[in-house]
């Protein structure tokens, strides 16, 4: 691969992380409600998750999805079924206080399993599986060597955990913080009602 080429997977992809959808969301209330460290291990596993659908694209999971396409209905609905459950917690909670929102689980969850739950929001939407199965190909040659792939991933990763890092930040600041607190019930519905509609979104499309 050339540097032109690397160039170009990292601004495509870019432009594709920094697209609003669940990972944004997740990592934006995450560091709202939790703190910057928080957020930052939720967006370490957003970015392994990203990494996941690269390698299954490399691997050829689009032309699965196209040969077996119940395949793809069937994780569209389980993605679904999961960003709704999480819609359901952030509406159900967001009258509560700060510190009361979290459940037991959420609040007893280490750095490890943020990053699950960063992969887990991540895998939730099969939608990146079809990005990287086809306008991410065009960049990435078929006899690509190993070590460009790993460069690639590096990227992948790079961009996606980059991204939301900057998300936790923004959204862990002070000034941030106060607003948040003050119209608490009013934004964490506002999060639980995005969350809702992607994953109507991803079920119905």
């Amino acid at each position: 691969m050339t540097l032109a080429a690397f160039i170009a997977v990292f601004f495509v992809h870019l432009a594709a992380a920094i697209s609003p959808g669940p990972a944004v969301v997740m990592a934006a209330r995450t560091a709202l409600t939790q703190g910057f460290a928080r957020g930052n291990w939720l967006a370490v596993g957003i970015g392994l998750g990203a990494c996941f659908w690269a390698v299954a694209a490399l691997f050829g999971l689009a032309i699965l999805f196209k040969v077996a396409p119940t395949l793809l209905l069937v994780l569209k609905f389980a993605g679904a079924a999961y960003l709704i459950y999480l819609a359901v917690k952030m509406w159900r909670h967001a009258p509560e206080p700060l510190d009361q929102s979290a459940s037991p689980a959420d609040a007893a969850r280490g750095p490890l399993g943020l990053v699950w739950q960063g992969i887990a929001v991540q895998l939730s939407n099969p939608k990146p599986a079809v990005f990287f199965g086809t306008i991410f190909l065009t960049f990435v040659p078929a006899d690509a060597p190993l070590w460009a792939l790993a460069v690639v991933l590096l990227i992948v990763f790079v961009n996606d955990a980059g991204w939301n890092v900057i998300v936790a930040r923004i959204f862990s600041l002070d000034r941030t913080r106060r607003v948040y607190l003050s119209l608490k019930t009013v934004i964490d519905r506002v999060f639980g009602g995005l969350l809702a509609l992607l994953g109507a979104k991803l079920a119905l499309s």
